[in-house]
């Protein structure tokens, strides 16, 4: 397999891709394309039929969007845990999963993810603030009824890859949160996969101003 992926500092779909694929534990290779570059632009259109990073490739498989990247290596690997076993608590890993796929569009865009920059006391808007609120409801509510293990179903798995980009946001735009969910951020941030990850965007010298905000 290989998963192509934009610049590890900034491309926060491409963190949930890539999370997808070292959680299955199956070996693969990955590339980076530069987003924002002529070689991004020149590239994508012959590994991505979206033009969008992440896209997998396993063999003649194509699959260009993260939460179906999910799915395809649960079922390749399915005892990598990435949906709980319960069936009531893998519905509502899958709600929680797909509402972060499709929602929070006023927080994605205020607070981009830029893992090399810290924001101590950036200003928060009302309707960013509304789904930081909705966010923290959604994991102190899982976190409740999550056996332990300090996940939001327990052990590390799809509903977490999918929020990991919000909890570098909330890291480095020094959001304010409840203590739950302030635990929740820390332990996906000590997560070895997260770290990884996060290591190798603070290495990187891309530059994309359209994602370096300043207060």
């Amino acid at each position: 397999m290989k998963i192509y992926i934009g610049n590890k500092n900034y491309s926060s779909w491409s963190l949930r891709g890539w999370l997808a694929v070292k959680h299955s534990g199956l070996p693969f290779e990955e590339e980076v394309i530069p987003l924002d570059t002529p070689e991004f632009a020149s590239r994508i259109a012959d590994v991505s039929p979206s033009r969008l990073v992440p896209v997998l490739h396993d063999g003649d498989v194509v699959i260009w969007d993260s939460l179906a990247m999910i799915e395809y290596l649960n079922e390749k690997v399915p005892g990598a845990g990435f949906w709980p076993s319960d069936i009531a608590d893998r519905a509502r890993a899958r709600s929680v999963a797909a509402e972060m796929h499709s929602g929070f569009t006023a927080l994605r865009g205020a607070l981009p993810m830029n893992i090399r920059k810290q924001f101590p006391n950036y200003p928060i808007q009302p309707d960013v603030q509304k789904n930081i609120d909705r966010i923290q409801h959604v994991w102190e509510d899982s976190l409740a009824r999550a056996p332990e293990g300090g996940f939001l179903f327990g052990q590390f798995g799809a509903a977490d890859i999918m929020f990991a980009p919000v909890v570098h946001r909330f890291n480095g735009y020094d959001v304010a949160l409840r203590p739950q969910s302030a635990a929740y951020v820390q332990a996906m941030l000590a997560h070895s996969f997260m770290a990884e990850w996060a290591d190798a965007g603070r290495a990187e010298s891309w530059v994309i101003e359209a994602d370096e905000v300043s207060v």
